[in-house]
């Protein structure tokens, strides 16, 4: 488990019932295990950060990137604030509010697709099962198995 500052637990909660449109896009495509059967949590503490969306299995953050971070400074404190996570093991995908907006599959796909790469990158699942996952048949996968050999446990 990753530690986390616990003085951000209530701004954390608060953030929750308070997600912004874009958010709540995406959100409404993550939650359930709807995509590919990963728990996906939001607004979670890790560090002294609460990050957007957050797979422990995939060890993968969704970040979604609002005007302020577009400013020197905004671009700056991201660079400390994806190194952190980068340190502590963890893949950070960074989207544009208006790429969730406008673009919903075009986010889910990329998604999807470094999800891939994280499993072929483990190496713990034959390649087969990723090329199913990557030509769509992911239903057909979810049904053999919740989730690949090299998520169980982790």
């Amino acid at each position: 488990m990753l530690k986390y500052n616990k003085n951000l637990k209530e701004n954390a909660r608060r953030l929750r019932k308070n997600l912004t449109k874009a958010e709540v896009v995406l959100w409404l495509k993550l939650k359930n295990k709807q995509l590919n059967g990963l728990q996906f949590y939001r607004q979670k503490p890790i560090g002294n950060y609460i990050v957007d969306f957050y797979c422990s299995k995939a060890k993968l953050v969704l970040e979604l990137d609002g005007g302020q971070h577009y400013s020197d400074e905004g671009k700056s404190l991201d660079e400390v604030r994806n190194k952190f996570l980068d340190s502590v093991g963890l893949k950070v995908l960074r989207f544009s509010n208006n790429d969730v907006m406008n673009n919903i599959e075009g986010v889910i796909k990329k998604i999807e697709s470094t999800f891939i790469e994280i499993i072929s990158e483990n190496k713990k699942i034959p390649p087969t099962r990723v090329l199913e996952v990557e030509h769509g048949s992911r239903s057909r996968i979810r049904k053999k198995s919740p989730l690949p050999p090299f998520f169980k446990g982790g």
